[in-house]
């Protein structure tokens, strides 16, 4: 999926070390192997976010993998070709084996990546990753005000995490900073890119929200109008001219308001490797919602084999599933259909043209949901916050 942005590009290519895993005496439309691999820990959260991503019926996944299971995943990625590990959740602090992690991930010469709220990191902590040779930390904030911050994510975190940003200083990593965009907050975006740079950061993502998991849900108190998403590109802009050369400023378009889709996740099963938290090998964060599809856990099979054999990884790949009008487009190359999530949620079937796409016959599903926005439609229900509790419920209501 093009949903959640995995941070911003990372300083320079990192020696694979040894083989690259591909099978030999197979084809050359093979795919390489998965550079990045994100180790989703936990789907557990302090936090209560209404954009979160994690999958709306996580209470159904609670049986995490264990520290052997993690580090033998870690092992296999690496023998597999992966170069980039990120951890992330949920909340990945909440692991206490974390540490242990990111130590054999660095052992093993990944560039390793913290995705963190920043809820349960200590100085103590700190310390404890620098010494397991962790690259660099993405802190996460949800605005720049602590009454809009706390609401969105449901908790009084707001102070915190400038704490956070400190001690991130005081152990000597890249400032890195994401924000999730959306109506709610979008207004105040010169005021976050301010606040960003008063804390130091090197890097911040204003990454648009993309209509997945709990931001689907809440996705009419979400969306933007077409004049604020412009006016915080144009702030942004401007923003971006006066902080040259001291912060770089990654804004994350959204695939509403853009008319043509973007390639899911660098295109499916071809760059990116999800581990979830109870083992399933996913080639995007939602996949498993997908009808008709099976995705191993590590548990059942390994990476190796699920990477290149698996009907999960390699029902997208390439161009060969399209249908029409994705098989006659001059930009199916580029774009290679767009999301498979987007297609079904929003047309039905996972190998129609993502609707996103303006020649995509279900296009009219988005027109509408833009120009509700932009009239001020009243949203028809409260938002929903996630918890475990809405979490059972939703399952229980839309399938799972």
């Amino acid at each position: 999926m093009s949903g959640p942005s995995a941070g911003p590009p990372q300083a320079g290519p990192h020696p694979l070390g040894g083989s690259t895993g591909v099978p030999a005496g197979r084809g050359a439309d093979i795919p390489g192997p998965p550079l990045w691999l994100l180790a989703e820990l936990t789907y557990r959260c302090p936090l209560h976010c209404v954009f979160c991503y994690n999958p709306t019926d996580f209470a159904r996944h609670e049986q995490e993998l264990s520290t052997a299971e993690w580090v033998d995943v870690l092992r296999q990625g690496r023998a597999l070709g992966a170069v980039q590990c990120g951890f992330s959740g949920g909340e990945p602090l909440l692991r206490d084996d974390l540490e242990e992690l990111v130590a054999e991930a660095h052992r093993l010469g990944y560039y390793t990546n913290l995705l963190t709220s920043g809820v349960g990191l200590t100085p103590a902590r700190a310390e404890a990753f620098r010494r397991a040779g962790l690259d660099h930390i993405q802190l996460s904030f949800q605005d720049s005000t602590r009454e809009l911050n706390d609401f969105l994510s449901h908790t009084k975190t707001f102070a915190l995490k400038q704490r956070v940003g400190d001690m991130l200083r005081d152990q000597g990593w890249p400032m890195v900073m994401n924000v999730v965009i959306h109506r709610l907050n979008i207004d105040h975006i010169g005021r976050i890119i301010e606040m960003a740079h008063e804390l130091g950061a090197e890097y911040l993502e204003l990454a648009n929200t993309q209509y997945y998991s709990w931001a689907e849900v809440n996705r009419p108190h979400l969306i933007p109008t077409t004049e604020q998403l412009q006016r915080a590109e144009a702030i942004t802009n401007t923003w971006r001219e006066k902080l040259a050369g001291q912060m770089r400023l990654f804004f994350v378009a959204p695939d509403y308001h853009e008319g043509r889709p973007k390639k899911c996740m660098n295109g499916w099963g071809n760059v990116f490797l999800t581990i979830t938290p109870d083992g399933a090998a996913l080639p995007c964060h939602t996949a498993r919602m997908l009808p008709g599809l099976a995705f191993p856990t590590v548990r059942e099979m390994d990476l190796k084999t699920i990477w290149y054999d698996s009907d999960g990884f390699n029902r997208f790949r390439g161009t060969g599933w399209m249908q029409e009008p994705c098989v006659s487009c001059d930009e199916k190359e580029k774009d290679l259909g767009g999301c498979r999530c987007q297609a079904y949620m929003l047309a039905g079937d996972a190998t129609a043209a993502d609707p996103v796409c303006s020649k995509a016959p279900a296009h009219g599903v988005v027109r509408a949901a833009v120009e509700a926005a932009d009239r001020g439609d009243a949203p028809a229900q409260p938002i929903v916050f996630r918890d475990r509790a809405s979490s059972l419920r939703l399952s229980c209501g839309r399938g799972g």
